[in-house]
């Protein structure tokens, strides 16, 4: 992919500047369309320009200590570029260190730190380049900070509940499928010269599950091979549109799935809707904030809907209602809080309403995996124990 710098304008005629990556100028129109932006012009970076490609990418914890620590040196007083030399000599990792040295060489050069930021949203995201901005417009650079980790610790949660509910069911899948290649290439080829001996014709699930062991064993080298392709394949699904769109089509019709998917997408909507609002962000541009955290492309499409209704004049309730995603008690919790002139309260109690409903569902969720697991496990025992005793039962009814 190739680097380039666009210009847009925002909904309110405001220009912005930016890089994004891509193969084409075509695809730097949509990528900035997709951020809520009108574009105006692209142009390729120049390879001197791009030093900071080196930055591959930020983890999450690494976001997280870069901002906790530049808070707490600039609520210590320290000058931003003091701060930034400290965090360059003294990252928790080289990817920070590496980081903090790009942004003072930028600033040194004149630019503010939120136009520093901007020129990085593939390592930060448009959420923190946007609640940066607000914050330096507004001069509470440091509650923004605290804004932003509180975000990001929030992300990380929820990451780390999804992960801690899924593991668990992807480990023992794992081990059924290592415990069964293992049956194939080693057990069953054991036991095929006692079958020849008694001169009948196997059972048919015998029969395929000594075929299946000769030639794992005889072709081992399929396995990784045929591991790797089955993840590629599944990665660039996931990330091909066309096949993104149907599989985010499909997850949320899956029962009880989609509900942990669409309360985690909830949660993560409206902890920066209500970040954002706080900040002092028009609340449309709030709007376009939040939809960047949506991934499911059915869930961002829909918001275009409610930005639009926005954008008309209607109020914020009714736009999110517009967009036939949000539970009833949110956008009564939302409404409440417009018409009493405490939507940002609301707002904070809506995300911990929907918190509580994530944390039931990945334990109904848990709850409901176990038995399932239990099965799955007990189908392959009955299938391989079936497969081994059959021929011999065969040759004790004789």
């Amino acid at each position: 992919m190739t680097r380039y710098e666009y210009q847009a304008e925002k909904w309110n005629g405001e220009k912005v500047k930016g890089t994004v990556d891509a193969n084409s100028v075509m695809q730097v129109r949509v990528k900035v369309k997709n951020m809520g932006y009108k574009f105006l012009s692209a142009r390729e970076v120049t390879s001197k320009s791009t030093k900071s490609a080196a930055i591959q990418s930020l983890s999450l914890k690494e976001k997280i200590d870069f901002t906790q620590t530049f808070l707490t040196l600039n609520k210590a007083g320290l000058p931003i570029i003091e701060s930034l030399i400290f965090i360059e000599k003294n990252g928790a990792s080289r990817q920070v260190r590496m980081l903090a040295q790009e942004i003072k060489k930028q600033i040194i050069a004149g630019y503010t730190l939120s136009d520093t930021i901007s020129k990085y949203p593939n390592l930060f995201g448009h959420v923190y380049i946007g609640l940066a901005k607000a914050g330096e417009d507004s001069g509470e650079i440091d509650k923004t900070f605290e804004r932003l980790i509180e975000l990001l610790q929030k992300q990380g949660n929820i990451k780390g509940k999804l992960i801690s509910a899924l593991s668990y069911p992807v480990f023992v899948v794992v081990l059924a499928i290592a415990v069964v290649l293992c049956m194939l290439m080693f057990i069953f080829p054991a036991f095929k010269d006692m079958f020849d001996q008694q001169g009948k014709a196997l059972p048919a699930i015998t029969q395929f599950c000594i075929d299946s062991g000769e030639f794992l064993k005889d072709k081992w080298f399929f396995i990784p091979i045929g591991l790797v392709v089955i993840i590629f394949t599944v990665m660039y699904l996931l990330r091909w549109e066309p096949s993104k769109r149907v599989i985010d089509q499909w997850v949320l019709k899956v029962p009880l799935f989609s509900d942990l998917v669409k309360a985690a997408a909830f949660s993560n909507f409206l902890t920066v809707l209500q970040i954002a609002y706080d900040a002092g962000i028009p609340i449309i541009e709030c709007l376009y904030l939040a939809r960047t955290t949506l991934s499911n492309t059915l869930m961002h499409d829909s918001i275009k809907i409610s930005i639009k209704k926005m954008q008309a004049g209607a109020h914020l309730s009714d736009s999110l209602k517009a967009s036939n995603l949000f539970p009833k008690m949110i956008l009564f919790m939302v409404s409440t809080g417009e018409q009493s002139g405490r939507l940002g309260e609301l707002l904070i109690q809506s995300v911990k309403h929907i918190d509580q409903q994530l944390d039931l569902i990945i334990d109904t969720l848990g709850k409901m995996i176990e038995p399932i697991l239990l099965i799955f496990i007990g189908a392959i025992v009955c299938f391989l124990a079936l497969s081994l005793y059959l021929p011999l039962f065969q040759s004790y009814s004789v």
